[in-house]
Parts: C-alpha cells; sequence; structure tokens
C-alpha cells in the first residue's frame, strides 16, 4: 500500500511547498563505502543561491599554470594530484571555486574523506553557501554524523522566510532518508521540527517518519494532528491512509474525504491505484475514468487505463487509451517519460490483428534511451520483416545490430535462428546456433534453442547433451527438464525417466499449461488415460495451444471419444492450419476431418 500514495506525495508536497522557480540542485559520484554508502548531492530543489563573495587575488601565470596542469592531470585520471592542486590553491587564495573544484575531483574519484575535507573548506570559505552546505549534510547523514547537521537544521529553518519553511522541512526529511540509524534521524526530525508544531507540514514528515519505524500510534496521531490543521489537506488525507494500517481502511478514509472535496485529484489517484491493487477493477476504472474526464491529457491516467483494458482484454479501449498516450507526449517533448514500453505494446497489438506495418512503425518510434527495450525493438522489427516474406532483408537488419554485451549478442544469434526456424529452414538455423554455442558454450538460452533445432534435425542424443548442460549451467531452468521429457514422451522412450523430468519441471512451474501438457503426454504414454485427459484439459483450458489441442484429441480418440477428439482436432486446424502435429497424428491414425 505504500507505493500507491509515494507517487502522490512527492508532488503533492513539491506544489504545495513550491513558492518561487527552482533550480534542480547539482548531483555528485557516489564517494566509496568507507565514507559514504550512496552519493551525498543533495537531491531536492534549493532555493536562488546568493552571491558568492569573492577574493580580490590576482590570476598570476604561476597560478593558470597550475590549474591548467591539474585539469589535463584529472583529465587523464590522474585524480590525487590535481586535487592536492586546487586544495592547496583554495587554501592560498581563499577563493571558494578553488575548493568546490577539488571536491568534484575528489567525489569523482569516489574519495569519501578527501571530498569532506575539501567540502569543509569550501564551507568555511563561503558560509553563505547554500550548495555547499548540502553538499556537507548529505556527507555527514549518510556517515550519520548527525550532531553538527542537527545544529544546520535549525538554523536553516529558523532564517527561512516563513512561505518559504515548508519546502526547508521537505529539504530535511530528504537529507535524512539517507541516514543509516533511522532511530537517530527521526528523533532530530523531533527536535528540529518541535518549535513548528503549529505547522501542518511538520506533523506530515513526523508522521511519515514513525510510520517507517513502524511506531503506528505515533504516526496515526501525527497524520491526526495535521487534519486538524487543515481539514481539506490532500496530502494530511493522503498521509492519513497512508499510516492506516490496512486497505480496506485506507480506502473508506480516503472515499469519505471525496464525498466532502470531489475536486481533490491527488486523492482521486491514490484511491483509483489502491482499488486497482486490491483488484476492484471497476471501481478503478470508474475512478481512472473520472479523472480522465477532468484531464484528458493526463498521462499517468491514460497509462493507469490502458494498462487495466489490457488486463481485462479489452483491446480496442487498450490500444486507444495506450495512443492518445503516445499523442500527448509528443505534443510535450519536455516530459521526460520514456514512451518505449507503451510503443513496444502497441506494436504488440498492432501485430495480434497481423497489421505488421503498424506493428512495425511502432517499433520503430522506440529511440535508444533504454539500450535493452531498443535491443528488443529491432530484433522484433526484423522478425516482422521475417513474417512479411522478406527473410533476407530480416537477417541484414539483424546483422547490423551491434549489442556492447555478450547477453544481448547471443540473443541476436537466437532471433536470427528463430526467423530461420519459422521459415522452416532448421538446417541453417542449427548452423547459427553451433556457431553461436561455440562462442558463448555457458549460454543456457542458446544452449537451449539449439538442443531444440538439433531434435528437429533428428540429432537426439546431441539434444540430450545440450539440455544436459542447460540444467547444469541453470538448475532452475524447468523448461530444460521439460523439454528432455517430453522428447523421452514423444518417442516413448525411458518413460520412468521422462515422468520424473516433468515432475521436477512442473514442481518448478506448477501452473505453466505446456508443462502440463507434457506431464499429460507422459501420462498418455504410460497407459494413464484418465489422468492424462484431466491433466491435458487443465492445460487446455489455461493456454489454448493447437498442439496441446492435438494431444487432448488423440486421447479422446484412444478412450473411444471420436467426437470428442474429432472436435479439438477441428479446433486445432481452426487456429493453425499448418500444424504438423495436427498432421502427424492424423496421418498415423488414419483419421481426416
Amino acid at each position: 500500500m505504500k507505493n500507491a500514495f509515494a507517487i502522490v506525495t512527492l508532488s503533492a508536497l513539491l506544489s504545495a511547498c513550491a513558492v518561487a522557480p527552482q533550480k534542480e540542485a547539482e548531483s555528485a559520484t557516489a564517494a566509496p563505502a568507507d565514507a559514504a554508502a550512496e552519493s551525498p548531492a543533495p537531491v531536492v530543489a534549493a532555493p536562488a543561491p546568493a552571491a558568492e563573495v569573492l577574493p580580490d587575488v590576482e590570476l598570476t601565470s604561476d597560478m593558470l599554470f597550475r590549474i591548467t596542469k591539474a585539469e589535463l592531470e584529472f583529465k587523464q585520471g590522474q585524480w590525487q594530484g590535481a586535487y592536492i592542486t586546487m586544495l592547496a590553491l583554495a587554501q592560498q587564495t581563499r577563493d571558494p571555486r578553488l575548493a568546490r573544484r577539488a571536491a568534484e575531483m575528489a567525489l569523482t574519484a569516489k574519495q569519501g574523506p578527501e571530498a569532506l575535507s575539501a567540502i569543509r573548506l569550501w564551507r568555511s570559505l563561503a558560509p553563505d553557501s547554500d550548495e555547499a552546505t548540502q553538499y556537507f549534510l548529505g556527507f555527514a547523514v549518510v556517515n550519520d554524523d548527525l550532531g553538527e547537521a542537527e545544529q544546520i537544521f535549525v538554523e536553516r529553518l529558523r532564517a527561512a522566510p516563513l512561505q518559504a519553511r515548508p519546502l526547508a522541512m521537505f529539504q530535511m526529511q530528504q537529507f535524512l532518508l539517507r541516514a543509516k540509524d533511522k532511530s537517530a534521524a527521526f528523533a532530530l526530525e523531533d527536535r528540529v521540527l518541535a518549535p513548528y508544531s503549529g505547522t501542518l507540514e511538520s506533523h506530515l514528515i513526523l508522521a511519515q517518519g514513525a510510520f517507517a519505524l513502524g511506531d503506528n500510534e505515533r504516526s496515526r496521531a501525527e497524520a491526526e494532528q495535521a487534519l486538524q490543521i487543515k481539514p481539506d489537506s490532500e496530502l494530511a488525507i493522503l498521509t492519513t491512509a497512508q499510516v492506516s494500517g490496512d486497505i480496506d481502511t485506507a480506502l473508506k478514509v480516503l472515499s469519505t474525504f471525496l464525498d466532502k472535496y470531489p475536486k481533490s485529484r491527488e486523492v482521486r489517484a491514490a484511491y483509483a491505484r489502491i482499488l486497482a491493487d486490491a483488484k476492484q477493477t471497476e471501481p478503478a476504472r470508474k475512478e481512472f475514468l473520472t479523472l480522465l474526464k477532468d484531464q484528458p491529457d493526463n498521462l499517468a491516467t491514460l497509462y493507469a487505463l490502458g494498462v487495466m483494458s489490457m488486463q481485462s482484454n479489452d483491446i480496442p479501449n487498450a490500444e486507444k487509451y495506450f495512443t492518445d498516450f503516445i499523442k500527448v507526449l509528443a505534443d510535450h517533448p519536455s516530459d521526460e517519460r520514456d514512451p518505449s514500453k507503451v510503443l513496444m505494446i502497441l506494436s504488440q497489438i498492432a501485430e495480434q490483428r497481423n497489421d505488421f506495418d503498424a506493428a512495425y512503425n511502432w517499433l520503430d518510434k522506440v529511440d535508444g534511451a533504454d539500450e535493452k527495450i531498443y535491443l528488443a525493438a529491432r530484433m522484433k522489427m526484423a522478425q516482422l520483416t521475417a513474417r512479411k516474406g522478406n527473410v533476407d532483408e530480416a537477417r541484414k537488419q539483424l546483422a547490423e545490430l551491434k549489442p556492447s554485451e555478450a547477453v544481448d549478442q547471443a540473443q541476436i544469434f537466437q532471433a536470427d535462428a528463430q526467423i530461420l526456424r519459422d521459415a522452416g529452414d532448421n538446417r541453417a538455423a542449427y548452423t547459427v546456433l553451433e556457431n553461436a554455442v561455440k562462442r558463448y558454450p555457458d549460454n543456457p538460452d542458446l544452449l537451449y534453442d539449439f538442443a531444440l533445432v538439433a531434435e528437429k534435425l533428428g540429432q537426439v542424443e546431441l539434444m540430450e547433451k545440450a539440455l544436459r548442460q542447460v540444467m547444469i549451467a541453470a538448475p532452475d531452468n524447468q523448461h530444460a527438464y521439460n523439454a528432455l521429457g517430453y522428447s523421452l514422451a514423444e518417442r516413448n522412450e525411458r518413460l520412468p525417466e521422462a515422468y520424473s523430468l516433468i515432475d521436477k519441471a512442473m514442481k518448478m512451474a506448477p501452473g505453466d499449461p505446456f508443462i502440463m501438457d507434457s506431464m499429460g503426454w507422459v501420462q498418455y504414454r504410460m497407459g494413464n488415460l484418465n489422468e492424462a485427459e484431466a491433466l491435458l484439459r487443465r492445460a487446455y483450458a489455461l493456454r489454448g495451444d493447437p498442439e496441446i489441442a492435438v494431444h487432448l484429441g488423440e486421447v479422446l480418440f484412444v478412450k473411444g471419444d471420436k467426437t470428442g477428439a474429432q472436435q479439438m482436432w477441428q479446433e486445432a486446424q481452426t487456429k493453425d492450419p499448418k500444424n504438423d502435429a495436427l498432421k502427424s497424428t492424423l496421418a498415423r491414425l488414419n483419421q481426416s476431418l
């Protein structure tokens, strides 16, 4: 339930507290484990910095030479000499810019103690620099040196104008989230915020801090005090719901608030998300549609409705919402959301209705912001090219992809082999995978695909060897056990071993319909027709795959249910008229449709 509020709370707090245009604070590279577990740089919006008071120092030729030399050394990876030079010059000239540069060098080199020394000097040379103070606070909090940090927080809140004080409180909370000793950090918050107990924000921060520590009684009391101060506060009611303890109570809290304040958009958004998380699909959809009516171009609402439509198999509406999502994003190029996942979904929807051109065009819009998604999109584009009948062009598209990581390079080989297999050229696919396995001998996915192609070519010993290599490399890979067990059952060989392999796969993935199909098939081979039928019917109910229908049809045929068998085979033919398993089964049993 926490996640349902996280998205809302941050945006609401920022919008409630921001009083002026804000400059995004600059981030820095993390210090090493012995100095700082994570980057101590500020991650919150900072007030506009005061003008720096700089010393009146002449830039001599010697000083310029030393600075230039230090920068060149640093660029070449020699951080230590460059850092010492900058720190020494800062001490000599009393120029805070040089101390800051020394701190940046140490941070980039992940040298925590040296960075802290430079930051301390920077603060002493520019005591009014909010940026220097934020860097220092970051280091102090991460290293649980809260004594000096507490005094700084006290002074910052005291000095902040009344209108800007909520933002200063929020900044303190964000810094203290990085503390390792959460109890000490909360106690600090409690002391520092005590003079401001009449403010909404102090109680919200303490409610969230107590909730994080598991002090539910304190968190609820603080949330109630926040509501007493401002009964119509969206942020207060969201915090109250968050610390309420269970989903039903949270939903009741939010619903009651919405009855009184129906225009509360952030609360309605959280309410809709919790309903969705609780699998209350229709009520959630109703709330999201209310949000969409109020803001037709809200990306979060469009995405949520698209996902819910996919989950309920309402593909036309899913496509509509996701298409609108892409259009709105195109009209707002400054929005930093990555549309890649939505583009992939839209491509999948188009492919399902055999509109390969539309599927291809959606994929072509995926940029390289996420290398993994981009690679997946390009490989899928090649597959679509092949499905349109141009296998050579598809393979050329794959050959042009040059991923940097070995695991991605292996995926290119897999995609190439799959295109060849789909085109019926198992011999060429075998050659591709044989070469790939030589290059990446420990890649279980390549070995698995190689095994399947080897079996297609009748090389069952090679297939079994490859699958057993997969079992060693990836002992939790249920597909390898299932594939070998099914192969043995299909050839009616070593049936007890086949049963054992498939049983192991089923224990790893008990709801997998294809593994159920394998178990049904081995039961059929062993003469257990009732068990086979029950398993195959369960598998077919979960996944109406034509091959499962073929197997179930044969079991029914052997049991004497010729009508039932014909029905299953006809369903298989309707779904896949070229299905090889159907053709071979009908020929072997001397049957026709």
